[in-house]
């Protein structure tokens, strides 16, 4: 298989000429690169700068643009004649932890392993460092793209947007830092709110397919309450430990995920819960009790489900935990909420996107069910732009053992080279073709 079937032959010879410019030694050059600028959420400027100083070094018209002084986008644009459809390729640029021992540590494990750090290290056709994989390989294969077609000379009649989100991980802003809306699409919505907008978009996040929906989220802060006394007196004094309560409702929310999960799954999704984080009582006072204890769940959401009705569901599962633990003082409240969305399987860029999967691959296409990942398509979807994800699968082969972290850290360039040739594909069946050939 070529990976050129489908296409009409005008413009097999589009993208076989955009084609003939991927090299996995470029690829390894720009994700070594990528890796090398450490880009948490919230500090993402500098290597916004150093995506808009690639892309314009290759002579495609880019620019940063900060949300403050340290958070930015980077974006770069491929201009059409204006009679065609406009494209965004998509991916966010902030990794999930730091990189800094001092934030990360002891939570990621006991100390950062390299794979943790913000320093590339080649082993064959892998790299290795903090966010190798996602999001840093993925952003490489949209610049690899527009680097590709921009070198071809290609006729555009839309224009081919690449751009790059800052505060595409699903966290809240650091310590110390001035804005408090760093993460949850922070970036994605601030470059369409400033006019970056298209017809369609693809957004290069991990998994081999072509996905048209996914899961949204909410958040929830649940408090267990309990009386504040001394450890001396806890034979005198009514005792009421609301640290031991919370860690009864953690065990009982998790038994409740399972049976959530398994009741909204649909489609191509199986939204899940966790409890991800306990706050109570002070260290330098373990003599005393708390008044109180809260956890913090992430409750993931189907695009058929609402944050309300997310809400109400979560509210009734914590009234019958509370009716398991009498007297327990218990409350829920929802903390933060990004629906889950979908766009319209049989609209053009998901027809594009999976023509090219099964060209590539020489089969139908397969569609991944079960997922539980959200991206900022949610942002773009939302905002009323069709949506397409596609990506990488996670390295299975390795001289190492792969675990989530190393998933997220580890990526081939072999497979880099599959996903730039598929974006490169789906962008050129897109911006050379008429608006009224899409649908619009």
């Amino acid at each position: 298989m070529s990976g050129l079937e489908g296409l009409d032959e005008r413009r097999r010879e589009l993208v076989a000429a955009a084609w003939k410019h991927v090299t996995t030694a470029r690829l390894r050059e720009l994700i070594v690169g990528l890796v090398n600028e450490p880009s948490p959420t919230g500090g993402e400027g500098p290597l916004a700068e150093y995506i808009a100083g690639t892309l314009g070094a290759a002579g495609i018209t880019a620019a940063t643009q900060p949300l403050d002084d340290r958070q930015a986008n980077a974006w770069g644009r491929l201009r059409g004649d204006g009679t065609g459809p406009d494209l965004m390729l998509y991916a966010p640029i902030d990794t999930l932890t730091t990189g800094d021992a001092d934030e990360d540590a002891p939570w990621t494990g006991p100390e950062l392993r390299p794979d943790m750090r913000p320093a590339a290290r080649v082993v064959g056709d892998l790299v290795v460092g903090l966010g190798a994989s996602n999001p840093k390989g993925h952003a490489a294969c949209v610049l690899m793209a527009a680097e590709a077609i921009h070198q071809a000379g290609l006729p555009l009649t839309g224009d081919l947007l690449v751009a790059f989100g800052a505060g595409g991980m699903p966290t809240n802003a650091l310590d110390g830092s001035v804005r408090r809306n760093t993460g949850q699409g922070a970036g994605c919505s601030f470059l369409l709110e400033q006019g970056h907008w298209t017809d369609f978009a693809v957004i290069a996040k991990p998994g081999w397919t072509v996905s048209w929906e996914e899961v949204g989220l909410a958040w929830f802060e649940v408090t267990a309450g309990g009386i504040h006394t001394y450890v001396g007196s806890r034979h005198r004094l009514p005792y009421d430990n609301a640290i031991a309560h919370a860690g009864e409702v953690a065990v009982r929310l998790e038994r409740w995920f399972a049976e959530y999960a398994e009741r909204h799954a649909e489609g191509t999704v199986a939204p899940q819960g966790i409890v991800a984080a306990i706050e109570a009582g002070r260290p330098r006072m373990a003599a005393v009790t708390p008044a109180s204890c809260r956890l913090r769940v992430d409750l993931r959401l189907s695009p058929r489900t609402t944050p309300m009705e997310a809400k109400r569901e979560f509210a009734a599962a914590i009234e019958g935990i509370r009716a398991e633990l009498p007297g327990v003082e218990l409350s829920s409240e929802m903390v933060l909420a990004i629906p889950g969305t979908a766009s319209d399987p049989g609209m053009w860029v998901s027809r594009s996107a999976v023509a090219a999967w099964e060209a590539l691959e020489g089969r139908e296409h397969e569609v991944i069910r079960g997922n539980s990942g959200a991206t900022d398509a949610n942002i773009l979807r939302n905002r009323g732009i069709p949506t397409v994800r596609i990506g990488m699968p996670k390295v299975t082969e390795a001289p190492f053992e792969i675990d989530f972290a190393l998933g997220m850290n580890t990526v081939d360039v072999r497979a880099m080279e599959r996903l730039t040739r598929h974006l490169i594909r789906t962008a050129v069946d897109t911006v050379t073709r008429s608006r009224s050939e899409v649908g619009l």
